[in-house]
């Protein structure tokens, strides 16, 4: 594997199975206000593999007319998003040694046939937050970069109740998720992965 830029750390097994399973049904909670809804990417309006939703004071969004955004309501229902759980924001003040709290919460599902092309996230105004992404469910092979597209990359799996980091000097890396492995987790009935991601928006 690639060596990881600096602030890029994988926590592996940090969440047990009932933690794990709390944090599903907190998010079942936050589907059923803020449906899971398919995003378009810009200009082509081509439909993402994942569906999203999201909890949080914003929520990111994309669509074919606006492109990428951060923004306080559903695109579709038009409703505030739902606030993010506690159990998530004191993930946010273990790992992400940031002083200020996340404003959102990105929810991705991936079936066991999506996947996440190689992106940076770079839609946040204060870049020097890091992103605290959180897996659950099936695992997955991650890929992470550098700084530029064409940089080297390498991958490694994620499994449910890990943890990453991306922050320091690698806050601007590429990553993307090449494939879901099926049926390595129970966690989810009806399989698949999730895939929670807490920003800091605004400085």
């Amino acid at each position: 594997m690639a060596t990881l830029l600096g602030g890029i750390r994988h926590i592996p097994d940090q969440l047990d199975r009932p933690a794990q399973e709390q944090l599903v049904e907190q998010i079942r909670a936050v589907v059923a206000e803020a449906p899971l809804y398919v995003p378009e990417l810009p200009g082509t309006g081509k439909p993402m593999s994942v569906r999203m939703t999201n909890c949080g004071s914003l929520g990111w969004v994309t669509d074919r007319q606006h492109g990428y955004r951060y923004q306080p309501h559903h695109p579709v229902t038009g409703k505030p998003w739902p606030p993010i759980p506690p159990e998530l924001l004191d993930l946010w003040e273990r790992f992400a040694a940031y002083p200020k709290p996340p404003e959102a919460c990105l929810v991705n599902f991936y079936a066991d046939d999506a996947r996440m092309s190689l992106h940076q996230d770079r839609d946040e105004l204060d870049l020097d937050a890091p992103v605290l992404s959180i897996s659950l469910g099936n695992t997955c092979l991650f890929r992470v970069g550098g700084l530029k597209r064409n940089d080297p990359t390498g991958s490694f799996r994620l499994s449910s109740g890990d943890i990453v980091v991306i922050g320091g000097e690698g806050r601007l890396a590429f990553h993307g998720v090449d494939r879901i492995y099926p049926a390595t987790s129970t966690l989810l009935k009806n399989g698949g992965r999730i895939n929670l991601t807490l920003r800091r928006v605004n400085p």
